[in-house]
């Protein structure tokens, strides 16, 4: 393109697009590029704002943010580090002579405006290298020129442009001003017009046009601000409060009373603008560019005819922000402003972040007066729930009743930590309504879950076909198991299939009749009309169908109530707060039988720990302290941590929800910091405690602390807030919550007394016998016997529960500081006698009779004779049944195993395994082969079961 072309292109330009080429030139200059490209263009004329473009974009939902991040993108694998001048990349022409083209042709322009270099980018974009552009995709040539006049109007660039004459020599010039060249005066002028525009929001418009939501339960805190607002000098209020407590919103409801101008006089007709840092930053990256756009804002605010409040959030990003070598920062530039008066600013920030930027820089703290927001109550969080409610309901088109907003904001208070009312609420009713929604429209997860079960099971039954064909012995038990499974799956799935849809069918009409319901009230139509009667009667009627329907597991609903709230809870933190279905109430009315299946000859203990945690779920105890808080102590090998075990299996699901902790390992003072984290400049600081991570992680557990009598005194100091108050701060500083979580530690403490309780008075005797014949004389003797009275002897009983505490009450608080211990419920465990170590002996063989089967195909067959020959050896109260571990792998199956390995060498796998006892009283394993005695397999599982 020769000279002549290029000065009559760059003569076509308006303002607007010629100053964006001196920015584009010096943003490629600034990023050493060599060339100037289309994407340094386009990021400028967007940086300008109210043009063409950003009217177009709103259009047609274009995502301008997406568009911007593929043009940076774009640019950062451009050829840099040049040490001389850019110059045009030849695309540059093309796209300008298209664009003059389409200005003519299209759009009846005697300018080049940023629309025409759309229009033309647009039919360009197939050819660019890179896909900076894929977002224009969504942009309809034919709809933007039929349309154009309307799409632009109001746009800046309608104004009456200046001619931009330049010559073919000095075009480069102009596209690559030297350092010391100031932009020209037209930019100049454009930019200062625009800096509100470019780099704040206008929130006072928003909340006019109706596009902010109401804020409630927070005229306090506005009245305040008002206070301020309306002094003389340093009338800037900053609102200090935690996250998510509705520090933006006050601002938003300041806007709302702007514009009802229901505020005093001297605050009517006031704009509020959001100053945004990001954007001040972005693209300045020439030295005193950040500070130059600031002033302009600064002095814009100042002149403005109409008064303007600037609203700075997150404000202790103003610290240090631009500062660079010998410039100053944000909060610097503001100070002068800000003292005088001649800057009205409502900054936000939170407690921690004002305490470590504010307070520090006194000159700036005084120039602002602290508004604290604190966290609503939960009657306030209730009152801003339903203000917000139905814009919600909008959105989503899905009904939200009032019980799910008061369920929302008492679950979210008590399940949810680490954040504050009443964000956490309305995330939960906006997760609640949006899964509600997708319920109406997608498949249920069961539904898909099923559908993907019976493509697995097809696949494999295809491999085996597969494997079939090309003469692959295949298993042909396998192969029936999966078409049983198949068919059964496919016979569920469609029955599921058939429900959803009529689910889906009463909902709409249900939504229907609702629809109908709220036109005939908008027309003012009164309550008794038969029409609103009969809606409201076949209403009724469907919900009570849709109710018998979906039983206790709905797929679709209708709206969003409680327990579609409760529901997002227990994602969300695993705590299954949801109302109870009737499995699991009769689970929960059967635990202690369950419990003693596995632990046994400790019936009263387990009855005890039984009581306590129906009486937690019931919801009738302290709901400030954990579920329970137990104390077992007892022997060793008595079924202390297998209570834990199974608890933690039959409360939450399985034992990998169980966090054990051993407390032997916390002997010293120094290691409460591995339980709850380091403090602040100690190693480890921030990486959390063992305790504290795993139940934050899992707040819905078990918490065993096992042999807890080991740990040092002042690791235990730690427990006495989690007992009382629920929660344990960590190192941190953050609540830790274990509301949730069952509590259980087991002690040795107490041995020897529960030991001696259980011996018999008769036995007892002869060794008091024996004392007193070495303690008292002759001559008394004989005279006791003559004075003897007959004294009537009871027979000796086992100690109750209640008795083995008052026992054992000394031997524990010589070791628990008594405050400590009254926040436990001590459950003392009794030794086991020779009854309850044969029923274990029998648990213990069932499970290795399983594993042989399982791995072997061999059935296993045990004589009662052996239970009673290995309890009898595990009657030591110092080891319990944990002996009985020791007995079978030290000295069973290594016995099974040497005569199993025997007959594999042999290829000759026996059927039955028998344990008898021989003539001589020990223990043999025989090993038989059954031709035609199935039966003698049953039965002898049933003895090993029994």
């Amino acid at each position: 393109m020769n000279n002549q072309d290029v000065r009559v292109l760059l003569e076509r330009l308006n303002d607007r697009t010629a100053t964006a080429i001196e920015d584009a030139a010096a943003f490629a200059s600034t990023r050493t590029h060599y060339e100037i490209t289309i994407e340094h263009l386009m990021i400028k004329m967007l940086e300008d704002g109210n043009g063409d473009l950003e009217l177009i974009f709103d259009f047609f939902g274009i995502d301008v943010d997406k568009l911007w991040q593929d043009m940076l993108e774009n640019l950062s694998r451009q050829r840099a580090n040049n040490t001389g001048k850019p110059s045009f990349s030849p695309l540059l022409f093309q796209w300008f002579e298209r664009a003059w083209t389409a200005a003519t042709l299209y759009y009846d322009e005697n300018r080049i405006r940023s629309a025409m270099l759309l229009d033309a980018l647009i039919q360009l974009s197939p050819l660019l290298p890179g896909t900076s552009f894929n977002e224009l995709d969504g942009i309809s040539l034919d709809k933007l020129r039929s349309q154009y006049t309307v799409i632009v109007d109001g746009s800046s660039e309608a104004q009456k442009d200046n001619r931009f004459n330049i010559s073919a020599d000095e075009a480069d010039e102009v596209l690559v001003p030297k350092e010391t060249k100031s932009t020209s005066k037209t930019s100049a002028n454009q930019n200062a017009e625009s800096a509100l525009s470019r780099f704040t929001e206008n929130v006072t418009f928003k909340a006019a046009s109706g596009k902010i939501d109401p804020v409630l339960g927070r005229d306090e805190e506005i009245r305040l601000m008002i206070d301020i607002l309306s002094r003389r000098r340093k009338n800037n209020p900053i609102l200090v409060g935690e996250p998510g407590v509705g520090k933006t919103a006050l601002v938003e409801g300041f806007a709302l009373r702007i514009a009802h101008e229901t505020v005093p006089d001297d605050l009517k007709g006031v704009q509020v603008h959001t100053l945004d840092l990001g954007l001040l930053q972005a693209g300045a990256g020439v030295k005193g560019e950040f500070e130059k756009r600031l002033k302009q804002v600064i002095t814009e605010v100042k002149d403005s005819a109409i008064p303007i409040i600037m609203f700075i959030d997150e404000a202790h990003t103003l610290i240090g922000a631009g500062g660079e070598a010998g410039m100053s920062d944000a909060a610097n530039l503001l100070k002068p402003a800000l003292a005088r008066g001649e800057l009205r600013t409502i900054a936000a920030t939170t407690w921690s972040e004002y305490k470590k930027y504010f307070e520090r820089d006194a000159a700036l703290e005084r120039r602002f007066q602290v508004v604290k927001v604190e966290e609503p109550t939960i009657e306030n969080a209730i009152v801003m729930l339903n203000g917000l409610k139905v814009h919600y309901q909008t959105h989503h088109g899905i009904l939200i009743t009032d019980d799910a907003v008061e369920t929302a904001v008492h679950l979210s208070s008590r399940y949810i930590t680490g954040r504050f009312l009443p964000d956490k609420a309305i995330d939960l009713l906006d997760t609640a309504a949006a899964r509600i929604r997708m319920g109406q429209a997608a498949k249920p997860a069961s539904i898909e879950s099923a559908e993907s079960h019976v493509e697995y099971i097809e696949r494999r039954l295809d491999h085996l076909a597969s494997e079939q064909k090309n003469g692959l012995e295949v298993n042909e038990a396998l192969k029936l198991q999966l078409e049983n499974d198949l068919e059964e799956t496919k016979s569920k799935l469609a029955t599921q299939l058939e429900q959803w849809e009529k689910e889906r069918e009463l909902v709409g009409n249900i939504q229907e009749h609702r629809e109908q319901l709220t036109s005939k009230y908008k027309e003012n139509i009164d309550e008794n009309d038969p029409n609103i009667v009969e809606l409201k009667s076949n209403s009724l009627k469907i919900r009570v169908s849709l109710a018998q329907l979906q039983g206790e597991s709905p797929m679709v609903q209708a709206e969003v109530n409680g327990a579609a709230i409760a529901e997002i809870i227990a994602d969300w933190t695993g705590v299954p707060v949801g109302k109870m279905v009737k499995n699991d109430l009769v689970s929960l009315m059967e635990l202690e039988e369950r419990l003693r299946l596995r632990v046994i000859g400790q019936d009263d203990a387990i009855s005890a720990i039984a009581r306590s945690i129906r009486t937690s779920k019931a919801g009738l105890s302290n709901d400030e302290t954990p579920l329970g808080v137990f104390l077992l102590a007892g022997p060793s090998g008595v079924g202390k941590t297998e209570t834990a075990r199974l608890i933690a299996d039959e409360m939450f699901g399985s034992e990998r929800s169980l966090i054990t902790i051993n407390m032997s390992e916390y002997q010293e003072a120094h290691t409460v910091s591995q339980l709850k984290g380091s403090p602040p400049g100690y190693v480890g600081y921030g990486e959390g405690g063992i305790l504290t991570e795993a139940v934050r992680k899992k707040p819905y557990s078990l918490v065993l602390l096992d042999e807890v009598e080991k740990a040092h005194a002042d690791v235990m100091n730690l427990f006495y807030q989690v007992f009382d108050r629920g929660f344990m701060r960590d190192g941190e500083g953050r609540e830790i919550d274990f509301k949730n979580t069952i509590i259980i530690m087991t002690s040795n403490l107490g041995t020897n007394e529960i030991v001696d309780a259980f011996i018999p008075d008769d036995e007892l005797e002869v060794d008091s016998s024996q004392e007193r014949e070495e303690l008292e004389p002759p001559e008394l003797e004989s005279s006791l016997e003559n004075d003897s009275v007959e004294i009537e002897k009871k027979p000796w009983q086992e100690p109750t529960l209640s008795q083995l505490k008052e026992i054992i009450q000394p031997a524990l608080l010589m070791h628990f500081a008594p405050a400590l211990l009254g926040r436990m419920q001590v459950i003392p465990y009794r030794p086991l006698n020779l009854e309850a170590l044969q029923a274990i002996v029998a648990i213990k063989l069932d499970a290795v009779a399983q594993r042989i089967h399982k791995a072997h195909n061999i059935a296993m067959r045990c004589e009662p004779s052996v239970f009673k020959y290995l309890a009898d050896q595990c009657t030591q109260p110092e080891t319990g049944a944990r002996f009985i571990n020791a007995l079978i792998e030290q000295q069973l199956l290594p016995e099974i195993s040497r005569s199993l390995l025997q007959f594999m060498a042999d290829d000759d796998i026996p059927d039955v395994l028998s344990l008898e006892l021989d003539d001589q009283g020990q223990m043999s394993v025989l090993f038989s082969d059954l031709m035609a005695e199935d039966d003698d397999t049953v039965v002898a599982e049933e003895e090993v079961n029994a």
